[in-house]
């Protein structure tokens, strides 16, 4: 069953910067969609005042391996060369089972 997982950071002080986001994206230097991944969006949501990351994967299985392999180790070392208030963690972070996907 495909799963879908969101992560959404704070828009702090009207900053709509992506230079976090493009410096991951960057670093990662995906060719093409990892195994398992269905649809990546991300993009801001100013009504709720966030910047949110839209996944969709064929399991949670296929997502959380991507993210312990390949993005955890990027995250974590960008965060420990930054600042804090400049490398923030999510603000939510959740997981939810579809229902229905069409493509």
């Amino acid at each position: 069953m495909a799963v879908a997982y969101v992560q959404e950071f704070k828009i702090n002080d009207g900053d709509t910067s992506t230079t976090n986001y493009d410096a991951v994206s960057d670093a990662l230097s995906l060719k093409s969609p990892p195994a398992g991944l269905i649809a990546h969006t991300a993009g801001f949501d100013h009504d709720r005042g966030v910047f949110r990351i839209f996944d969709v994967w064929e399991s949670r299985d296929a997502g959380q391996q991507f993210m312990d392999s390949k993005l955890m180790p990027i995250v974590e070392q960008m965060a420990a060369d930054r600042p804090a208030e400049e490398f923030a963690p999510p603000s939510a972070e959740y997981w939810y089972d579809l229902h229905d996907t069409m493509s």
